[in-house]
């Protein structure tokens, strides 16, 4: 049945995002380690590192974004629902395989514009402009499209979850969230 492939592909899918929002959640900590690392050297040895400077927003990169993906796999996006919750479940099966098809034609084209970003970052050997500064910017601007390569994947997830109702199967039903507080606009 075609509602159970497109179920399958869906967690296919979700095992990218699952486990790349994992990996990418260690830069979180890592994040914390070298600003608590800076602190001390700031205000208990009155010094600093320029390098341990960037390299929080260097770690702030993949933690924003290779992070969303997984957010929005967890339900960890804000959704309005002032009109959603007054439609019929078909509409908003339609509506969710509209907006899921929205996100992958934004991701798709961030991702487009921003490898060249990359590529020329890259191909100049772009660096820190501050002396003492950390090398290879271009690992930090690869996060643009690493993330939006992410989320694409969700989206198309998303998007073939949404179409199962459509090809046969059945209505999922609403999202719960994970933390037990109720929805604001209900």
């Amino acid at each position: 049945m075609l509602a159970l492939r497109l179920e399958s592909a869906a967690r296919m899918l979700d095992l990218v995002v699952e486990h790349s929002g994992r990996f990418a959640s260690w830069a979180g900590f890592a994040l914390v380690l070298v600003m608590a690392f800076n602190v001390l050297l700031r205000y208990l040895f009155h010094t600093g590192s320029v390098a341990m400077q960037e390299l929080e927003w260097h770690l702030m990169a993949p933690v924003s974004l290779l992070c969303i993906a997984y957010a929005i796999k967890h339900e960890g996006h804000v959704r309005v629902d002032i009109l959603y919750g007054r439609f019929s479940p078909r509409t908003k099966q339609a509506l969710e395989v509209v907006s899921c098809l929205v996100a992958v034609a934004f991701s798709v084209i961030i991702i487009k514009l921003s490898i060249g970003y990359v590529m020329q970052s890259y191909l100049i050997g772009e660096t820190s402009p501050d002396p003492g500064g950390l090398p290879y910017r271009f690992l930090l601007k690869a996060m643009i499209p690493a993330g939006f390569l992410l989320l694409l994947v969700q989206s198309l997830a998303a998007t073939l979850r949404a179409l199962i109702p459509f090809c046969g199967g059945s209505i999922p039903p609403e999202a719960q969230p994970d933390k037990p507080f109720e929805h604001a606009a209900e």
